[in-house]
């Protein structure tokens, strides 16, 4: 080849697949309509609860799961009892949920409010959901011990049962 002179390659070009992640993310209730299938024609009033550093730390500690956030958000209902909205990572995103509590600190009912994952959606499942009525602070809340398991919502069953411990931890300690 002479200096100056171009050489030509061919160059092999394979397609690149356009990867598209679909999104998965729906919300079934607002907080005024998870109040009102809570706790229907009672009057709830907000009362954001701040927790401290030493509760955190006991209720991680009572729990065994994460307080990721400080500021607890609840309502207090005008026959007893409490509102909370948490949010909890299913397997990649965040489900948000409510939890009912009576007056005595047991749980009424869950309910999920925003799912935003592609898999584990069953968690919405009405029977799964009533696993929970009635469990206090003292019951184990173990998935496949007292609450079962959803083959293919393993990480959205265990997530929201330690969340639901989470709060009923939360109640012992700072709502009590």
């Amino acid at each position: 080849m002479k200096t100056g002179q171009w050489t030509w390659l061919p160059i092999i070009c394979a397609p690149v697949p356009a990867i598209a992640v679909p999104a998965y993310a729906a919300t079934y209730l607002t907080v005024e309509q998870a109040q009102q299938a809570i706790f229907p024609g009672q009057k709830l009033s907000q009362s954001f609860v701040t927790l401290t550093s030493e509760q955190a730390r006991e209720i991680e500690r009572r729990s065994d799961a994460k307080v990721r956030h400080k500021e607890v958000q609840l309502w207090k209902a005008s026959g007893g009892g409490y509102f909370i909205v948490d949010e909890v990572v299913g397997k990649h995103e965040f489900i948000t949920y409510a939890v009912g509590l009576n007056a005595d600190g047991t749980v009424k009912q869950i309910e999920i409010m925003t799912y935003r994952e592609s898999y584990g959606y069953e968690v919405r499942n009405a029977d799964w959901r009533a696993q929970f009525v009635g469990k206090n602070v003292s019951a184990p809340l173990k998935l496949s011990q007292d609450i079962k398991n959803i083959s293919g919502a393993t990480l959205s069953c265990r997530h929201i049962t330690d969340g639901v411990k989470r709060i009923l931890a939360t109640y012992e300690i700072a709502l009590k």
